[in-house]
C-alpha cells in the first residue's frame, strides 16, 4: 500500500474485540514502525470521537479514527506469495479449530520464514474475521496445533494454559535406554543466542522452571519411546531436558547427536522423532470437556515398525 490521503474510520467486529488498540493498529497498519503509531496514538487517533492512550480495548461496536498515514510501498516491503492451504482439521467449532500439523512448516512466518500455518489458513479462509494461533509447535514437530477463531476464546485457552488447567501430551522417541516407567524431570531453563544469531535454550541454574513427566512407551536396543506431558510450556522444554540427561531426540538438529542422526536419515528417519500427540482442556466459552488426539504421522510409524522388526 502506498499513502492513505484519507481518514478511515472502522467500526470494531469481534476481530478486534477486547484487544488492546496498539496491537490492534500494528496488525491493521503493516509496514508503518510502531514509534509513528505511538506517536498517532497521542495524537489523531480517536475512538468514539475522543482520544484513548495505547492500553484501551476495543470493544465490540467502537467507531475508531484513523488519521491519514503512509505504510510502506509495495517497492519497500515486497509482498509475499501465500499459498492457501487447509490442514488436516482434528476438531472445529464456532470458538477453536484444531489442526494436524506435519513437520518442516513453521507455525507462522518470521525468522527467515515468509509464511507459516496461521497465514496460510488464513490465507484459506478469507471469511475468517479471526484466527489466532492458541500456542506453537517447533517447526520440526508434527501433530495438535490449536488456533482460536474468537477472541474470547484465545484468551480463555491462554488463561487455561497459564493456568496449568490443559493435559498436553508428545512421543518422542530418544537415543538410548530409557529405565524409569515414570519420571519427573524439574530443570530450569533459559535462553540464548548462538554467534550465529540462532535462538537456543540451555538447562541453567536461575533459568525459567521447567516441568516435565516422562512415561515409558517401549524400548528397543539403543533406543526408547517416551510420552512426554508437559507441565509447563517453555520453549524446545522437551528437547533440550531430554537432551540434558542424555537422551537426545533422533533426528533434532539443534540438540540431537549430529553422527547418528545422519546415520538413521539413511535408514528412513529424516525428520526429528518428537509428535504433539493430544491435548485436553475445558472448552473456555461451552464447558465442554475436550480430548484432541493426532494419530502419528506414517513417517514415524513406519521407523517404529523397523524397530520392531529389528531393522534399524
Amino acid at each position: 500500500m502506498n499513502s492513505l490521503s484519507k481518514v478511515v474510520y472502522l467500526e470494531i467486529d469481534e476481530g478486534g474485540d477486547a484487544q488492546r488498540i496498539d496491537n490492534f493498529l500494528f496488525r491493521h497498519l503493516k509496514g508503518v514502525p510502531k514509534s509513528h503509531i505511538y506517536r498517532m496514538l497521542r495524537g489523531e487517533v480517536r475512538v468514539n470521537k475522543k482520544r484513548v492512550d495505547q492500553t484501551y480495548r476495543l470493544k465490540l461496536g467502537d467507531l475508531l479514527r484513523i488519521p491519514p498515514v503512509r505504510v510502506a510501498s509495495q517497492e519497500e516491503s515486497p509482498k509475499v506469495y501465500i499459498p492457501a492451504a487447509e490442514l488436516p482439521i482434528l476438531y472445529e467449532d464456532d470458538a477453536l479449530l484444531a489442526v494436524n500439523k506435519p513437520a518442516g512448516i513453521a507455525v507462522h512466518g518470521g525468522s527467515g520464514v515468509s509464511f507459516g500455518v496461521i497465514e496460510q489458513m488464513r490465507r484459506a479462509r478469507p471469511e475468517a474475521k479471526f484466527l489466532e494461533l492458541v500456542h506453537r509447535l517447533d517447526r520440526e514437530t508434527s501433530g495438535v496445533l490449536l488456533l482460536a477463531k474468537k477472541r474470547s476464546a484465545l484468551t480463555g485457552m491462554h488463561e487455561i494454559m497459564r493456568e496449568g488447567n490443559s493435559d498436553k501430551r508428545y512421543l518422542a522417541l530418544v537415543l538410548g535406554r530409557w529405565t524409569n516407567v515414570r519420571q519427573h524431570v524439574r530443570l530450569p531453563l533459559h535462553k540464548y543466542d548462538t554467534e550465529d544469531g540462532e535462538k537456543r535454550v540451555m538447562v541453567k541454574e536461575g533459568g525459567q522452571a521447567s516441568h516435565t513427566i516422562f512415561s515409558l512407551q517401549k524400548s528397543w536396543p539403543g533406543f526408547s519411546l517416551l510420552e512426554a506431558e508437559l507441565k509447563t510450556g517453555r520453549t524446545h522444554q522437551i528437547r533440550v531436558h531430554l537432551s540434558h540427561l542424555g537422551f537426545p531426540i533422533a533426528g533434532d538438529d539443534k540438540y540431537g547427536d549430529f553422527a547418528r542422526n545422519r546415520e538413521l536419515a539413511k535408514q528412513g528417519l529424516k525428520r526429528m522423532f518428537l509428535h504433539a500427540l493430544s491435548i485436553a482442556f475445558i472448552h473456555p466459552l461451552t464447558g465442554e470437556a475436550l480430548a484432541i488426539a493426532a494419530p502419528l504421522p506414517v513417517e514415524l510409524q513406519g521407523f517404529i515398525t523397523k524397530l520392531d522388526r529389528g531393522d534399524s
